[in-house]
């Protein structure tokens, strides 16, 4: 079973064990191996905002941030999923908030697409090129609607 570490730094009160939960049903989804570590991080948005202009150069606090750490992937078919340190996703409920009262889905349903998008950037995917947008996107989409529909 995969090793998730939750930490929350910030005063939002959280449903960490569904957190978790959708952390392994996305480790499993994606074939990992069973022995994937990954970590989440919650913090206010001063240490998002501290965190963004330290590692993106960027102002002001962000949504998500995912720190990658064995370069592990999504295994093709036929191939054995190595183990390893998937990484550490940082996010900023605050953030999340805002941004799912603007889409209406509100902040459970923020973070669920954060978290489903800081694994994926975990496991190299991007969305810089509008090529890698659609195949990233793609995926997160899938995996969201297969999380959501069983634990709706």
């Amino acid at each position: 079973m995969a090793l998730v570490e939750v930490t929350n730094e910030c005063k939002d009160a959280l449903d960490l064990d569904s957190v978790v939960a959708q952390v392994e049903f996305l480790l499993r989804s994606l074939k990992l191996h069973d022995d994937t570590e990954v970590s989440l991080l919650f913090v206010d948005p001063d240490r998002m905002a501290e965190l963004h202009v330290e590692w993106m150069g960027l102002e002001g606090p962000t949504d998500v941030m995912s720190f990658p750490m064995d370069d592990l992937h999504v295994p093709a078919a036929g191939e054995v999923a190595e183990p390893g340190i998937l990484g550490d996703i940082v996010m900023c409920p605050t953030v999340a908030a805002q941004q799912g009262a603007e889409t209406g889905h509100g902040m459970t349903g923020e973070l669920e697409l954060l978290v489903t998008h800081g694994v994926l950037h975990c496991l190299g995917m991007d969305h810089q090129e509008d090529d890698e947008r659609v195949v990233m996107f793609a995926l997160q989409d899938e995996l969201l609607a297969a999380w959501r529909e069983v634990h709706a």
